[in-house]
């Protein structure tokens, strides 16, 4: 007999049952990165393009098979595009005389 509280199921999800929830969810950090990408279009986009590729990848469970939820796979493409297009412009924005060389 169990009362009180006191059953044989215990917490539906505790460690063993289920995956551990100490971070945001997938879907989260999906969203985090696809906000980050778009912004950084805007301004930023040296800081804001690799964290919407790092938000991508651990969204999409950093592997390439499976399913991928789009939200995870436009934050990486749109922050890579955001991260190389910061990139072009700091190099261009040296001048002739400026420049490394």
């Amino acid at each position: 007999m169990a009362g009180f509280g006191h059953g044989t199921r215990r917490y539906p999800r505790s460690r063993g049952r289920m995956r551990s929830r100490t971070g945001p969810d997938r879907a989260t950090l999906g969203i985090i990165g696809l906000v980050c990408a778009i912004a950084g279009f805007f301004t930023l986009s040296i800081v804001l393009g690799p964290l919407a590729i790092v938000c991508g990848w651990l969204s999409l469970g950093r592997r390439w098979t499976g399913s991928r939820p789009l939200p995870a796979l436009i934050a990486l493409i749109l922050g890579a595009l955001d991260t190389l297009l910061a990139i072009i412009w700091l190099a261009g924005s040296t001048g002739a005389g400026n420049g490394w060389l």
